[in-house]
């Protein structure tokens, strides 16, 4: 029909949509299990943080052989099981942090300090360099401790 709108031919698919930046530079994606949501939060963030994203993914899942993931609350979620988990992730403007969920039973303590009694930080910058061995150690620790459950 010659009257027809090519519109529907260039719209986006949603399969095609890239998720949403919140405030910050961290990705918005929905809450999911598995591989899948962590795989597409990594491809969703940003700039340099996205091969930071794909190399602590890598550490941990050989740190801990069957780790569990997810994606809760926009941040990707390590833990023995899909309620329990020992570390999570999240995108800021300038920097990943990493959130030891008991980083206070860390030795050595990961550098950041929290609020939370029993909750320690390492955040990582674009200039910085990650001492992978020093965060193996940590995700090892880590795991072997009772997880936060989310």
């Amino acid at each position: 029909m010659a009257g027809k709108s090519s519109k529907a031919a260039t719209k986006p698919k949603a399969e095609d949509a890239q998720p949403v930046l919140l405030s910050g530079g961290n990705p918005q994606i929905a809450k999911g299990y598995g591989e899948a949501p962590i795989q597409a939060y990594i491809a969703a963030m940003p700039g340099w943080k996205s091969g930071l994203g794909t190399r602590l993914d890598a550490l941990i899942s050989a740190a801990v052989p069957g780790v569990r993931k997810a994606v809760k609350w926009n941040s990707p979620l390590y833990g023995a099981d899909e309620q329990s988990f020992f570390l999570g992730l999240h995108c800021f403007a300038k920097y990943v942090k990493i959130s030891f969920f008991r980083g206070a039973a860390l030795d050595p303590l990961p550098p950041g300090p929290s609020k939370q009694k029993e909750v320690r930080y390492l955040d990582i910058y674009e200039q910085d360099e990650l001492d992978e061995a020093q965060f193996t150690a940590w995700v090892k620790q880590a795991a072997a401790l009772p997880g936060e459950k989310m």
